[in-house]
């Protein structure tokens, strides 16, 4: 039985991937161990959003070619789909795989198994209008309380900083009766939540007349689901019958993540987003109007090209009139090939930090904000894993991380608890008996 390693740069989209290629890997006969052993195959699945992912990819591979030089060294994601000749030349790598057709990495790799590293196996393929939905199995995370369904695949938005539709390719989806038959496979495996993720999660559909509504629909559909949840979405896709569906079914978690991106709207042009700060505000409204309490998280990079203090200055105060349970914070990454990296205006790695730090601490008080608005709520908990002697931590349906007394046997359970206090990035609470 041959052994087999990972390691996953970037997005949950890629953890996703990872998890799924694990999986058809384990069913043809591979032994999966961590990466820091000795294997006779290293799988990379990389990243290309910022120069840090590309560069922490080039790490990874170097890695496990000194490691193991007799290893075979697959690598696979965005990095080989967008520039396969620089990956097929470093050094020690024996197989590149872009972001489709995944389901033959197996394939690829029995045959260079077999090859004795000859040459360089090419699975990458260009994007086309055959390009398909692969329809891999789900994944799940680190803790195995939460699964991960890649129900969405591309991008067509194009904004000025983004690789992502170079790397992903045009608008797909996975089948309505697909995401069906994978949650009803999840739940008989155990999984109590799981997770609809996509590169454009909110245009699920949009290539044959569907919605995300739609999708979410058909996972709810299965009795015996305990929980759904959304990954990243665009606030413009937000429709009136998704919010209805997650009004009507307490199953459907009320968490949403919105990238806003920046809280300018000279910025978010120059970005080439959809949308302005006053038609976002008020898309916050409707949610907040329909689903009241529901957490809004989301994305917002710093340092964009010709990004002024006062433009920085209009983000700080959007991000706190919007009331975000948390920020996740970028520092603008220049990206060979997109449209941004020719702009005039480039700040500084330092400013960059700087405007970074600076709205880490806005973060830090809205994350205080929601969280001491939970206190005296009750509010159900799946527990993920032990916290310390006593003590277990989970996940609340609106995405707080909770802890409370507790042993090891409750771990892929739901509690009821009552929140009694907050601390910087967690509530703690008792559970309610």
């Amino acid at each position: 039985m041959p052994s087999i390693a990972f390691a996953t740069l970037g997005c949950k989209v890629n953890q996703a991937d990872t998890a799924s290629l694990m999986e058809l890997f384990r069913r043809a006969g591979f032994f999966v161990v961590p990466f820091a052993q000795p294997a006779d195959v290293y799988v990379i699945n990389t990243c290309v959003v910022t120069n840090m992912g590309q560069r922490k990819s080039r790490q990874f591979i170097q890695r496990a070619v000194r490691q193991a030089p007799a290893a075979l060294i697959v690598v696979c994601g965005c990095y080989p789909q967008v520039a396969p000749d620089e990956v097929r030349a470093l050094p020690g790598v024996d197989v590149i795989i872009g972001t489709q057709e995944r389901a033959k990495a197996v394939a690829l790799v029995e045959e260079a198994l077999a090859a004795k590293k000859e040459a360089v196996l090419d699975g990458v393929r260009p994007f086309d209008s055959t390009t398909v939905f692969d329809e891999l199995a789900a994944g799940a995370d680190d803790r195995h309380t939460r699964a991960f369904l890649k129900i969405q695949e591309g991008c067509d938005q194009f904004c000025t900083y983004c690789l992502i539709p170079y790397a992903r390719g045009p608008l797909r989806s996975r089948p309505l009766s697909g995401i069906k038959e994978e949650v009803e496979r999840l739940v008989a495996a155990g999984f109590k939540e799981v997770v609809l993720i996509g590169i454009h999660l909110g245009a699920y559909g949009r290539e044959s007349g569907s919605t995300l509504a739609a999708a979410a629909a058909a996972a709810l559909s299965v009795p015996n689901l305990v929980r759904l949840r959304l990954g990243s979405l665009e606030s413009i896709e937000v429709e009136d019958d998704l919010l209805q569906l997650m009004k009507k079914d307490s199953r459907f978690c009320r968490h949403l993540h919105l990238p806003l991106q920046a809280g300018s709207d000279a910025v978010l042009k120059a970005m080439g987003r959809p949308y302005r700060r006053e038609e976002f505000a008020a898309l916050l409204a409707k949610i907040r109007d329909r689903i009241p309490g529901i957490n809004i998280t989301t994305d917002i990079i710093v340092g964009f090209p010709g990004e002024t203090e006062e433009n920085f200055a209009e983000s700080c105060d959007f991000a706190r009139a919007c009331a975000f349970g948390k920020l996740h914070i970028f520092p603008y990454s220049r990206r060979k090939g997109t449209p941004a990296a020719a702009l005039p205006n480039q700040l500084t790695a330092a400013v960059k930090a700087e405007r970074a730090r600076k709205l880490g601490l806005i973060d830090k008080e809205l994350q205080r904000t929601a969280l001491e608005k939970a206190v005296g709520s009750c509010v159900e908990v799946l527990w993920e894993e032990e916290a310390g002697p006593g003590r277990m931590e989970g996940l609340s349906g609106s995405y707080f991380r909770v802890q409370a007394e507790g042993g090891r046997e409750l771990a892929n359970k739901l509690s009821k608890v009552r929140i009694t206090a907050a601390s910087q990035e967690l509530l703690l609470g008792e559970i309610i008996k």
